[in-house]
């Protein structure tokens, strides 16, 4: 699988957005959840990674380093079923671990593609958010 993980730039914003917009599931229905200041915190701290091959980013992590969570995991439809969601993930399970949590938490949609990868990677669902989300914890 040839490309390289790297950290989002300024420059990246643009095509972030549109991967995070293009997903088939766990569609962001109200945008105004995931502000400009909220994504330039993250490109800052704890860095968003991103897969980039032949100088196009397909898609992106972010852990929140605060409270321990995955905040973000998204691939290009056109390329996912490739393992860049797995490289993506350990890295944004990496920042977590560098930043001394032991354990991480995410939420996904029942039923999706998301649900059953996190499944997979051991994580398990210890409920239910508000918005109908499953919760997931995983230890790091």
């Amino acid at each position: 699988m040839p490309g390289i993980v790297r950290r989002a730039i300024e420059a990246d914003r643009e095509r972030i957005s549109e991967i995070r917009f293009s997903v088939k599931e766990n569609v962001l229905r109200d945008r105004s959840r995931v502000t400009h200041d909220m994504i330039t915190w993250f490109m800052t701290n704890p860095g968003i990674w991103l897969w980039e091959e032949d100088g196009k980013v397909l898609g992106f992590s972010a852990a929140d380093t605060r409270d321990g969570t995955i905040f973000a995991l998204f691939i290009d439809p056109a390329h996912e079923g490739r393992g860049i969601g797995r490289a993506l993930f350990a890295k944004a399970l990496d920042s977590l671990r560098e930043a001394g949590h032991r354990e991480g938490s995410l939420t996904t949609q029942p039923g999706s593609r998301a649900d059953r990868f996190y499944q997979k990677a051991g994580w398990k669902v210890i409920g239910t958010s508000e918005r109908g989300e499953r919760i997931f914890l995983g230890v790091l």
